[in-house]
This record gives structure tokens, sequence and C-alpha cells, in this order.
């Protein structure tokens, strides 16, 4: 081989799969995997894969790791990491091939996945994704032998969590509390264009509230899919029922493909300009 051909061998750059922006599309579930990406603190779900095997979805795990072969040889994967190589269900996929190879109780040491199996390719499609939200990190250190060691850093980590409920009567809704404030973050799966459409036809006629104290603020976007925030000051067992009416609203509004008013055209308008942070 010539130095030129060694050259071109050496630098070669291992091919990459194309970015997602919905990433998580055709999950079960979907809405909830984007929020325990983006903002729930602690909670996790268990799927299950083709192959049978069981695997625990965390929303965060130790230093942000990728994943995790526990010391009974289970398999745990993060979710709010700070890798991305442009499609994070294929990099979730290659974790859960890495943690195989892991010994037990061992982190997953992540690697480039390059192109291969994705997520949606590897779960059973009657897998669930029952999602519990904990109160703290300490379910890391369930089962395993000699925390003793760590007992003090989850303490000083879960004093940093804001406090979060997912709501029951809805899909991919969480309530959380920062400092004096309440919100509902709902992440919504619609086609964007008719979910706006829809939130500004509910707004024209005073509608897109959860009840009495209750505003819409603004939105966010989160992997590919549109997430209304709603800002009062409930509890969240207070919002069940409202969220469940609510839904029924919205699904009215996204049923009727009339040409928006002028004044829902207005609101529209300013929905789109109210994106948050939260």
């Amino acid at each position: 081989m010539g130095k030129k051909s060694r050259l071109k061998t050496k630098g070669a750059k291992k091919e990459r799969m194309p970015f997602v922006a919905r990433t998580f599309e055709g999950l079960p579930r979907e809405a909830d995997w984007v929020a325990l990406r983006e903002f729930v603190p602690a909670a996790s779900a268990t799927i299950t894969l083709t192959s049978g095997e069981t695997v625990r979805v965390c929303s965060m795990l130790p230093g942000n790791g990728a994943g995790i072969r526990r010391q009974d040889g289970e398999i745990w994967i993060g979710l709010q990491v700070a890798h991305n190589f442009g499609d994070i269900s294929r990099d979730l996929a290659h974790v859960i091939d890495l943690a195989r190879e892991t010994e037990p109780g061992n982190p997953v040491r992540m690697t480039d996945p390059g192109v291969g199996p994705r997520l949606q390719d590897v779960i059973a499609p009657d897998s669930g994704f029952d999602v519990e939200v904990h109160d703290g990190f300490d379910y890391w250190v369930e089962g395993v032998e000699g925390n003793e060691g760590i007992t003090e850093a989850l303490a000083e980590a879960n004093d940093t969590i804001a406090p979060t409920v997912h709501l029951d009567s809805v899909d991919g809704a969480y309530w959380t509390e920062m400092g004096p404030q309440r919100f509902l973050r709902w992440v919504m799966t619609h086609d964007e264009t008719a979910l706006l459409n829809a939130l500004a036809r509910l707004h024209a006629d005073d509608a897109d509230t959860l009840g009495e104290g209750t505003k819409l603020i603004g939105h966010f976007r989160a992997h590919g899919l549109l997430v209304p925030v709603w800002e009062f000051e409930h509890d969240a067992d207070a919002l069940e029922k409202p969220a469940v009416e609510f839904a029924a609203r919205l699904d009215q509004a996204l049923a009727d493909d009339s040409p928006l008013t002028s004044a829902q055209r207005a609101a529209k308008g300013s929905l789109i300009s109210r994106q948050v942070q939260v």
C-alpha cells in the first residue's frame, strides 16, 4: 500500500447515522421518552427487547453516564447524557450493545455508534414504558452492595431536584415546582402546525387553561415535538381532571380544519412568539 493510500485509510471517519429530529417516534409513549430525556430529573421505566431481555431506562445515571451493567447483570441506560452522535435512538441502542459486553458492576464506556440498529429496531413491539418518577437518586443504589460511601453525595444531589409528578390521567404531562412557581410541561405528539392551530382556537375562546388560576404561558420544542407550558398555584392532584377535560377540548379543536379567524390568527402569532425555557 502506498503512502497516499495509508494516509487516506488512517484519516477515514466512521460512518454516521443521519440526524433525526423526532428520534423517539414509533417508541411506546414517545412523549414520556422526550420528557425523561429533557427535563424530568429522576425517573425510570423498563423496556422489553425483541431478544426478551429487559432494560431499565433512566432519566439520568451517575456522572451523566451512558449506561451501567449492574452487579446482578441488569442493564440500565441513561437519557440525559453529554454525547449526541446525530441520532439519539441509535446512540441508545449502541449503549445496550456495549452494556452486554461490560463486566457486571461497571459503567458502560461510550464509543462512536456508527451506523446500526436504532431503539425502534431492538424494542419489542408490545413493550411497555411505564414511568416511575422518583423523589431522588437513591434508586441508583438499591440492591447494590458497598454503597455506604456515596450516601452523602446522593443527599446533596437529591437537594437539587425540583419536585416532579407525572400526571396519571394523560400521557407526557409533568407537574413541577421551582421555588415559588409551579408549572405543567406537557409533551404533545401532534403535528406542530395542527397543534398550534388548535391551541390558537382554544385561546381565542378562553378555553386553553387548566382551570381557574392557570395560564398557558408558552411552549418549547424538544425532539421534533411541541411542549406547551402552563403556570399555576395548584398541586398536581388538582390538575388530573382539568387535564382530561383539556385533552377533550384539544381533540375537538384538532378536528376543526376550518380557516382560522382573525382572532385565532392573532392568538397563534402570540403563542408562536412565547417560547419559554422552563
